[in-house]
């Protein structure tokens, strides 16, 4: 059964792509500046660049998220959201102030910004990933407070299940750890301290949370198989998830003054963390292989069977490979960071919000899926994003192995400029990777426009 109220998941979508393009133009522009060291100077610095590119990234994946919730609760507790309106409010409100803040970044001095948006009041600006003006930071929590008002309510008056608590706790673990973005010590020990409790424990904590709801909710609607074998794996990989990935923030703690235990205590138990992903991979392919029909959204089935594959290999292999403290030794702040980041958050938090977005838009337009050759045009879009998201990550691993060796292991070590040149081959080649993703993407949107026949639906 589809509910009414199920439609404001629709513009949060949208917006969700439109950044996602923004993103991956800004990502374009940092691979060439990595190379033509002044392309677009002074207009887009790099750091700016890397910033609005970063940015972008966060702020689309909460538009997923949201839509996705929007989506999905009203279905799961079998009644209206609690305020259509509010939501609405919501997606407007965060939309403008986004678009405002990268305004900001590109048009203003960064300290210029700073000091009109009163961070001499509040100082929270200037730390990687947290860059966003106080004023930002304020409506996020006011829009995080709005959003899980309106979901927690809606939950409360409806149907309670696995996937729907799951995901609010997912939720709201999400908002409460951002509020430690407000809190910036003098001290830089406690700052980087904390400062991972927003960083790490948002992608390997609570936001494996919501991917494990939004995965479950999608493979129970394309596979037909019993709720109850679904939330038991659900429950199985948000344990492993949550045990690995607290404990396992320790392997932020390193290098940066904290005792020497957490070598230990990060080394051990980030080491783990492969085991909720691998689950999730088992989990995705036993659902679609013991499922009671065929669901005629194949490009959806896709998705959700290529998220897990892709979360293992970028958050649990590629984590793996340099997670250990003798390894990280060497390699901490490599090329090979950026390769373990990339592929992780493509497969664990890109993949699985299209999942859920190739999975409802078709529902919201009146269909049960897009037509035979929309759904053609889109798997060729999986496939162009995803083989070109695993070069560009072998490219950068190339690069951060012999960036390694070049800078920190051989006994006549290079400066970092002198490594850079040494690497600038293998930067040449993400970039031309990093264009087949954005072709794949662009294939992916004109999928969405594709017309021809299609079974009309109420609901799916």
């Amino acid at each position: 059964m589809q509910y009414k109220s199920q439609a404001v998941a629709k513009p949060y979508f949208i917006a969700a792509i439109g950044l996602f393009v923004g993103q991956i133009l800004f990502g374009l522009i940092m691979g060439l500046q990595y190379v033509v060291g002044d392309f677009l100077f002074p207009a887009v610095p790099f750091n700016i660049a890397r910033m609005v590119h970063t940015n972008l990234l966060i702020v689309w994946l909460l538009f997923g998220f949201m839509g996705s919730a929007y989506y999905l609760i009203p279905e799961e507790t079998e009644t209206e959201l609690y305020s259509p309106k509010l939501a609405l409010a919501l997606f407007w409100i965060f939309l403008v102030a986004g678009a405002l803040t990268i305004v900001g970044y590109l048009a203003l001095p960064y300290a210029t910004l700073a000091k009109m948006t009163g961070n001499d009041l509040l100082e929270t600006m200037g730390r990687e990933f947290l860059e966003q003006p106080l004023l930002t930071k304020i409506g996020i929590v006011i829009v995080a407070l709005g959003f899980l008002f309106n979901i927690t309510m809606t939950l409360l008056k409806g149907r309670k299940t696995s996937i729907s608590l799951v995901l609010l706790v997912g939720l709201w673990g999400l908002a409460i750890f951002f509020l430690f973005s407000f809190y910036n010590p003098h001290n830089l020990v406690k700052d980087k301290f904390y400062w991972w409790w927003v960083v790490h424990l948002w992608v390997e904590g609570v936001w494996e949370l919501i991917l494990g709801a939004l995965l479950a909710y999608v493979l129970i609607k394309v596979t037909g198989v019993d709720r109850e074998v679904i939330e038991k794996w659900l429950y199985v990989i948000i344990t492993l998830a949550l045990v690995t990935g607290i404990i396992g923030t320790g392997h932020h703690y390193y290098w940066i003054g904290t005792p020497q235990y957490w070598q230990w205590w990060g080394s051990i138990f980030s080491a783990l963390e492969p085991l909720p992903f691998f689950a999730m991979t088992v989990f995705a392919f036993n659902m679609v292989n013991r499922r009671r029909r065929e669901h005629p959204n194949k490009a959806a089935v896709l998705w959700a069977l290529g998220t897990g594959v892709m979360a293992f290999l970028g958050a649990g292999v590629w984590g793996f490979l340099h997670t250990l403290a003798p390894v990280n030794y060497y390699t901490h702040g490599s090329q090979i960071t950026a390769a373990h980041g990339h592929m992780a958050f493509y497969g664990a938090y890109v993949m699985v919000v299209l999942t859920v977005i190739s999975y409802a838009m078709p529902i919201l337009r009146g269909r049960a899926a897009n037509p035979e050759r929309a759904q053609v045009l889109e798997m060729w879009s999986f496939w162009l994003m995803t083989i070109a998201m695993v070069f560009i990550v072998l490219f950068l691993t190339a690069a951060g192995i012999l960036q390694v060796w070049l800078q920190r292991v051989s006994d006549t070590p290079l400066s970092f400029m002198a490594t850079q040149d040494q690497v600038s081959l293998f930067y040449w080649m993400r970039e031309w990777a990093g264009v087949v993703f954005l072709i794949g993407l662009l294939v992916y949107l004109v999928s969405f426009f594709v017309k021809g026949d299609s079974k009309k639906t109420a609901g799916a």
